[in-house]
């Protein structure tokens, strides 16, 4: 039961401004104010930013798009970027990355989660979190972005990376832009399809919008395209090589497009982004690593072929983590002696001293991280 409703939360942020000063100059301390400030609403807090749930809605058999109301520590963001959220489960601080689907100027935001079997968080985000529930949203990142450029937009997307792309879209849309615009989303199965409804009824609305679906798991008598990303999917796209082109899906999909759009030579500069890790280049053969955590106190033999992360929590630690595919850098840790590899790019690294990112960076030599 709380004792002021959400209403008041979010014009309550002025108020509070003469106790944020007290606490940054030593007076107070933050985590006794919040406690206090809890006590009046589970969403008011001094400077963190909590959020109300005002509504979920499936828009798949296996995505479901939550409203949130944030409270007045919101800044804002972007369409396309990520939002990290946070949630305590059994005692323990879980955080995932979520793409901002919509942002509304009254401090509304939609997310879109997708199940995720055997996930920790998407599972109970999905069957649990209720209507009125609260919880802890994180900074926002992310630079996909709908291009300046008044050509025509690819959009290709796999599984959920339609999310970021959605929230591109429905807002160019609104604000009116005219040139021809091709949606490509890649899914296993026809109930995977996400936002169906709404993507058919823009496409009936603007007529500058093509939206098309390949169903990666389905026979030949499938409705549309069938199977995964290949160039054939694209030969009926009008002034292809005029087009700019933005795509999201897992690492391996965002790596065939990029083969694909190197070879078509297409304008401007592509815009990727991949929602799960990459994996070591296969020309790095197998070898064990000495790995050592110097603020844990702990060594451990490991090999050059996992991230940094991945074997962090098989010896026990648990670092802290966000998107785990090295976009939002909550995993950044500091390298002290050794070198790493990059699994994106491959480039090396053996500087001390400087940040590495431990979803991303695997051990090419024995290495010593301040973990």
């Amino acid at each position: 039961m709380t004792l002021i409703p959400f209403a008041w939360v979010r014009g309550c942020t002025r108020l509070l401004a003469p106790l944020r000063v007290l606490a940054a100059q030593g007076w107070l301390r933050e985590s006794d104010v919040d406690a206090g400030l809890k006590l009046l609403h589970p969403a008011l807090r001094l400077n963190r930013v909590f959020a109300r749930v005002v509504q979920r809605q499936w828009v798949a058999d296996d995505m479901l798009e939550l409203t949130l109301q944030a409270n007045g520590n919101w800044c804002g963001a972007q369409p396309g970027q990520h939002l990290q959220l946070f949630l305590e489960r059994n005692g323990v601080r879980l955080s995932r990355s979520y793409s901002l689907t919509a942002v509304q100027p009254n401090g509304c935001v939609q997310i879109a989660i997708k199940h995720q079997a055997g996930g920790r968080v998407s599972p109970y985000l999905l069957e649990h979190l209720a209507v009125g529930d609260v919880l802890e949203l994180g900074p926002v990142y992310g630079e996909l972005s709908w291009p300046e450029a008044h050509e025509g937009v690819l959009l290709l997307a796999a599984g959920s990376g339609i999310t970021p792309l959605l929230g591109l879209l429905r807002t160019a849309l609104a604000q009116g832009f005219s040139a021809p615009i091709t949606l490509l989303h890649y899914v296993r199965e026809q109930g995977q399809r996400g936002f169906v409804a709404e993507l058919q009824a823009l496409q009936a609305q603007h007529s500058n919008l093509q939206v098309r679906w390949s169903l990666t798991a389905a026979g030949v008598g499938a409705e549309g395209s069938v199977g995964r990303f290949t160039d054939k999917h694209l030969a009926d796209v009008a002034q292809l090589d005029q087009r700019r082109v933005l795509a999201c899906g897992p690492a391996g999909f965002v790596g065939q497009v990029q083969q694909w759009w190197q070879a078509a030579k297409l304008p401007g500069a592509l815009q990727v982004e991949a929602f799960t890790a990459p994996v070591l280049r296969a020309d790095v053969s197998l070898r064990e690593v000495r790995l050592g955590f110097a603020r844990s106190h702990q060594q451990a033999t490991a090999n050059n072929q996992l991230s940094l992360l991945e074997q962090a929590e098989a010896h026990g630690l648990k670092p802290a983590h966000g998107c785990r595919q090295g976009i939002c850098a909550s995993c950044t840790c500091t390298l002290l002696s050794g070198t790493v590899r990059d699994l994106r790019s491959g480039a090396l690294f053996s500087e001390p001293g400087q940040p590495i990112r431990l979803c991303v960076s695997a051990p090419h030599s024995d290495v010593d991280i301040d973990l």
